[in-house]
């Protein structure tokens, strides 16, 4: 239904039942599947060497697994397989188990590829290849600014000391200079959810970017403007406007 070869697929993880029964029985058939006509050996993991055996979710921790290989392009170690099973004719097909953590092989011009395989009680057997998603890339995020229509927009700041609230005005008025994206709305609101308050306080307001920011540059050079005001409270009170 997919209309892959076994060669499309770069990995399996099993479902590793750890039983001289189980296991030679599953292997030999990912080898005949799987391991011919290759010129990559297949990689041959599970998970169950890390968690155990998760019984009815053996499955989904399979799919989990694989998952977060894909995302991060690692595969991961299986343990206590440095020795494999004599009952598995290895010979038959080119498949190899992951003994140590790798990266995830990058074949070009595809995508890379993961079969899963889960066992029921009653022999049962679930596969399912996993495919990487396409490589999309993010727009970039365009700036956003709430206009403001015949509207007073308050712009707040505050030091520890007189100076240090000149000096924070100053430095507010150079950043947004700098950056004619940013809107006066924006910016009065980030000024009021994400700044520290301490006792120097200033206002200052406008209806436009030039005038609050001569507005800014009047605190900062500590001169006195129709819409600013200054003072100081508590460091435990609140700004309000009246």
């Amino acid at each position: 239904v997919a209309g892959l070869k076994p060669v499309d697929v770069d990995v399996v993880e099993a479902h590793g039942t750890g039983t001289a029964l189980g296991d030679p029985i599953e292997a030999q058939a990912i080898l005949a599947a799987y391991g011919q006509d290759r010129e990559r050996p297949l990689l041959l993991g599970s998970v169950k060497s890390n968690i155990g055996h998760t019984q009815a979710a053996a499955g989904v921790a399979g799919v989990i697994k694989m998952v977060l290989a894909l995302q991060h392009g690692v595969l991961p170690r299986t343990l206590h397989a440095e020795e494999p099973s004599s009952h598995v004719e290895w010979s038959a097909g080119a498949v190899e188990l992951l003994t140590e953590c790798a990266e995830w092989p990058r074949v070009e011009g595809r995508a890379r590829r993961a079969g899963v395989s889960s066992f029921g009680l009653s022999g049962t057997n679930a596969h399912v290849v996993l495919e990487e998603p396409p490589v999309v890339a993010e727009p970039e995020p365009e700036p956003v600014s709430v206009p403001v229509v015949g509207g007073v927009v308050p712009w707040v700041v505050s030091g520890r000391t007189g100076a240090a609230l000149r000096g924070q005005a100053g430095r507010l008025a150079e950043f947004v200079s700098a950056d004619e994206r940013l809107g006066v709305a924006e910016v009065g609101g980030a000024l009021v959810r994400s700044r520290s308050l301490f006792e120097h306080r200033a206002v200052v307001w406008g209806s436009d970017r030039a005038e609050l920011l001569r507005a800014l540059e009047s605190v900062a050079t500590g001169e006195e403007a129709l819409n600013t005001a200054t003072g100081t409270a508590r460091r435990d009170a609140r700004t309000a406007f009246l």
